[in-house]
C-alpha cells in the first residue's frame, strides 16, 4: 500500500503547479457554490481540513475559528503555502497522510474535506481516522464526487477510471457514501440538493 501512496503522491506533485488551471472551468461553473455550501455548515472553533490541496477553500474559512489544514503532497502544500502568504490566511499547514493522522483522539469540532476521497488509496481507513480525531458529537463534512447512480453513466465512469487514475491519481468511480456509512458514525445525512455524482454529506460522531 505504501507503493500506491507514493505513486499517487507523485502524480499530485507533478500536477500541483497546474492544478487550479486544470480545474478552473469546473470550479467556476459548479464547485465554488458547493464549497460555499459545505463551509457554511461548519460548527465549533477548531477545524481540520484534510486534503487542503492548493488552498481552494481558504476564502470560505469561517472567521474566528482555528483551522489546521493538511495534505500528503509536498508540491500541493507548497502551492497552499504561497496562497496563504499572498492572501494572509490564518491557517496551520502540515504535511500529513489522511490515512494516518498525527492528532490525538477527539481533537476537532469539525473535520472537513472536499473532493479528497477519490484519491485516498484506503478510503475506509482514512474515514475512520476522521472519525477518530473528531470530538464526540462533532461533525465530519464531506463534499465528494462519486460513481453515478445512473447505470449507463456508471459504466462509462468505470471504463475511463483507469485512465483518469494514471493521469491525475484520482478515481471517478468511488462509492464514498457506502464507505462513510461503514466508518462508525452515529448517523450520516446526504444533502437533498446533492446530484447523482456530487454528494454533500454530514456525518456525526
Amino acid at each position: 500500500m505504501k507503493l500506491e501512496n507514493d505513486i499517487i503522491r507523485k502524480r499530485y506533485d507533478r500536477i500541483a503547479p497546474y492544478f487550479e488551471m486544470m480545474e478552473a472551468m469546473m470550479e467556476g461553473l459548479f464547485f465554488k457554490s458547493w464549497r460555499k455550501n459545505l463551509w457554511s455548515r461548519v460548527e465549533g472553533h477548531h477545524i481540520l481540513e484534510v486534503g487542503v490541496g492548493t488552498g481552494k477553500n481558504f476564502e470560505y474559512y469561517p472567521p474566528g475559528t482555528r483551522v489546521t489544514a493538511i495534505d500528503f503532497s509536498p508540491a500541493m502544500l507548497k502551492q497552499a503555502s504561497q496562497k496563504k502568504a499572498q492572501k494572509a490566511v490564518k491557517v496551520d499547514l502540515d504535511l500529513m497522510d489522511i490515512q494516518s493522522l498525527a492528532f490525538a483522539d477527539s481533537s476537532f469540532d469539525t473535520v472537513i474535506a472536499s473532493f479528497v476521497f477519490c484519491s485516498v488509496p484506503q478510503p475506509l481507513k482514512g474515514l475512520k481516522e476522521l472519525h477518530r480525531v473528531c470530538k464526540p458529537g462533532g461533525q465530519v463534512l464531506l463534499l465528494e464526487h462519486v460513481i453515478s447512480t445512473k447505470p449507463l453513466l456508471a459504466k462509462v465512469m468505470n471504463f475511463f477510471n483507469p485512465i483518469i487514475l494514471i493521469l491525475v491519481g484520482a478515481n471517478i468511480n468511488r462509492n464514498t457514501l457506502r464507505n462513510i456509512k461503514a466508518a462508525g458514525f452515529a448517523w450520516v445525512i446526504v444533502d437533498q440538493q446533492s446530484s447523482h455524482i456530487i454528494k454533500l454529506v454530514e456525518a456525526r460522531k
